[in-house]
């Protein structure tokens, strides 16, 4: 028997941006820059394990509103759109670093990284990278699970069991309807946890979900086996606690591998670098300085300026990480068993966009720790949660306590001087969708009332989005953030208005229906079960 197991889950999510409205928008650029930086260079990894027939066990969470996004032609369109111009700006690149044999080597890797991309993308899963990752769902190396509708922060929903409610059917019923089958697992947005949220989970068909370290540390009953073994809520449904010692060591800036002063730094880039009449077409209206992706420099500590690049040396390093990982998971596992009924579970949660996207060489680390993990010559399993459930059949009852994985554990990060003037509004659109539910309950709705009903669902539950109030604290494009909330509760206002008043002007429904264009199974009658 295995002396220890791990579980790595990865959490994929971004918020839903998508605007037809315009040929072409900023903020769609953050889908596309996770598909080439994140998703594609994942599924890469996964081809070279099920290729070289390693063992191995990961978890993936799929946000319902990037499941949604994924599998939306307009925004698949777009993105081949960008993909074609950043092989354009590296074919550029190739010519312009024709006397610099060190940048004209990178720029070559990136016209590479981009066929290669390009041929995954639309020759290998037509486009729709949720076919890849239903693939190796059904390999039973990868398991997919999901999360609230719109990433909602559900402490702060709380308001409204309606609300909670309907941010986690619709995001379990959206998972269905694109991948086939229902998911045993749920990430809680902000892993943002209340007492009592269990018995939504279970009423969804969820088995697990997970919570910080100190939400099992401070739970009704002192845990047994600490936070290595997960807590049954007393309605079968379980806790999993995440791992301190290993988030730091990918997390932390100041331990964290992805610091290392070999890997590629993330913040030297062309778009910045370059003279503003060359990179113009590839940046924000011609003149916004904005990430490209085309980057030549490495970490190399403080000083100015940065090193080249050095790939071989970059995947080399992260090769050693891996192992180094590897073997403070077995260090850690050798000091838990002696005190444990059971063997250590280790559960190591990521968001997903961390590797790829900030840190160049995660993908490449990541498979290598699947690789070490999978040697004979260590003690260590990796396993999903549900293969472990699967193991184990009795675990210790208690209620964890209420806590997030944001700063200092709880939910200020969501609510402080920066955003808390969201909440009023939310709670009030959620009392005013609740009584209108409960009025078409007794009342049959016509189908011109049925579609703005549920479109009116659909508003509030973009408003509702965690991202939001937490661009709004960390201060990086407030006004989009803004706008996004008072854009969506304006429309549930008309909506609700309209609705009110029997005036519904059909065409406005329409364009509200392109514009929000996503869950389109939400039946406003469960709004009031």
């Amino acid at each position: 028997m295995n002396k220890g197991f791990l579980s790595i889950i990865l959490h994929a999510h971004l918020p839903f941006v998508r605007h037809p409205e315009y040929d072409s928008f900023f903020e769609e650029i953050w889908l596309f820059e996770a598909i080439t930086e994140c998703y594609i260079p994942l599924i890469r990894s996964l081809e070279r394990l099920h290729k070289d027939k390693v063992n191995y066990r990961l978890t993936l969470s799929l946000s319902p509103s990037l499941i949604s996004m994924l599998s939306d032609s307009l925004l698949q369109s777009r993105y081949l759109l960008h993909l074609d111009k950043q092989l354009e700006l590296a074919e550029k690149e190739i010519i312009r670093t024709r006397g610099t044999a060190d940048y004209q080597k990178l720029a070559r890797l990136y016209r590479r990284l981009y066929l290669d991309t390009r041929d995954i993308f639309v020759k290998q899963y037509d486009c729709n990278l949720l076919s890849a990752f239903k693939k190796f769902n059904a390999s039973g190396n990868l398991e997919l699970i999901t999360c609230a509708a719109t990433h909602g922060f559900l402490p702060l929903l709380n308001k409204s069991e309606a609300a909670v409610r309907n941010q986690i059917n619709t995001g379990v019923e959206t998972f269905i309807s694109h991948l086939g089958f229902s998911p045993a697992g749920f990430w809680l947005p902000e892993c943002g946890y209340y007492p009592g949220l269990e018995e939504h989970l279970k009423n969804a068909g969820i088995h697990y979900f997970f919570v910080d370290t100190h939400g099992i540390e401070n739970a009704s009953k002192p845990p047994k086996n600490g936070i290595y073994a997960p807590l049954n809520c007393g309605n079968n449904v379980m806790a999993f606690a995440r791992d301190p010692e290993s988030s730091r060591q990918v997390w932390s800036s100041k331990e964290g591998y992805p610091g290392d002063y070999d890997y590629r730094e993330y913040y030297s880039d062309i778009g910045f670098d370059l003279d503003l009449d060359y990179i113009a077409p590839y940046i924000l209206d011609e003149h916004i300085r904005i990430n490209t992706g085309i980057k030549y420099h490495r970490v190399t500590g403080t000083d100015l300026p940065k090193e080249v690049y050095q790939p071989k040396k970059a995947l080399h390093k992260a090769q050693l990480h891996a192992q180094d990982f590897i073997n403070k998971r077995q260090q850690q596992i050798d000091r838990l068993t002696n005190d444990m009924d059971r063997p250590p579970h280790i559960v190591s949660p990521y968001d997903a966009e961390l590797f790829g996207h900030w840190w160049f060489e995660g993908p490449q680390w990541l498979e290598w720790v699947l690789r070490f993990a999978d040697s004979k010559t260590n003690a260590i399993q990796t396993i999903s949660c549900a293969d472990y459930l699967n193991q184990l059949s009795t675990h210790q009852i208690a209620t964890p306590s209420a806590s997030t994985w944001g700063d200092q554990g709880y939910s200020n990060f969501w609510i402080n001087e920066t955003n808390d003037w969201i909440y009023p509004l939310l709670h009030q659109a959620g009392t005013d969708m609740e009584k209108l539910a409960s009025i078409f309950q007794s009342v049959k709705a016509t189908p011109l009332q049925e579609r703005a009903l549920n479109q009116a669902v659909r508003s509030l539950l973009l408003a509702q989005a965690s991202d939001w109030p937490f661009i709004m604290q960390t201060g990086t494009t407030v006004e989009y953030a803004r706008k996004r909330i008072t854009d969506h509760l304006a429309r549930f206002n008309y909506l609700r208005d309209s609705i009110r008043q029997n005036a519904i002007n059909e065409r406005s429904l329409s364009a509200l229906e392109v514009l929000d264009d996503v869950f389109p199974d939400v039946d406003f009658h469960n709004y009031n079960l």
